[in-house]
């Protein structure tokens, strides 16, 4: 007898599981699945910048960042540094750098590829460094963020605009 309940009970907690399983499955059939990177392609949603003067992206998006994250990058500032805004600013900064990428430069488009991806890469070398607390390393990335952002200012701004660190 005591078998007869033991079976008893698996077989009423498989059939228990198994209406479960068949009711999930016939409650998920009707409703939309997420969709999928490739579903999201075949959108066809353009990507388009809102500003196609790079002299107004530069003074609205870029140059306020650079402002603020300037004075926190300073050499004196490594006993306290202002982790959080260090951050912030060099996540804008790289992120931004990706809608550089947007804008097509009249001359020498390749290059200014180059150069866009140059200043995201060592922008988000800065954001990783930052959050490991290191400044030694968020001031080497951020040499070499001014580097790569002034090498694409002689390259396509006359060299004006240069970066100080």
């Amino acid at each position: 007898m005591l078998e007869d309940r033991t079976v008893s009970r698996v077989s009423v907690f498989c059939l228990v599981a198994g209406s479960i399983l068949v009711c999930a499955t016939v409650s998920a059939i009707g409703r939309p699945q997420p969709a999928r990177a490739s579903d999201q392609a075949s959108a066809e949603i353009k990507v388009a910048p809102v500003e196609t003067n790079m002299h107004e992206l530069m003074e609205y998006v870029f140059q306020p960042t650079f402002k603020r994250l300037k004075p926190a990058m300073a050499p004196t500032q490594a006993a306290e540094p202002a982790w959080k805004a260090i951050k912030s600013d060099s996540l804008i900064l790289a992120e931004s750098s990706n809608l550089l990428l947007l804008h097509t430069a009249p001359k020498e488009p390749a290059r200014w590829n180059e150069t866009s991806a140059a200043v995201r890469d060592a922008s988000s070398h800065l954001y990783r460094a930052a959050r490991q607390r290191d400044f030694a390393a968020s001031r080497k990335a951020y040499e070499q963020m001014l580097t790569s952002c002034n090498a694409c200012h002689k390259a396509f701004a006359g060299g004006r605009h240069m970066l100080a660190p």
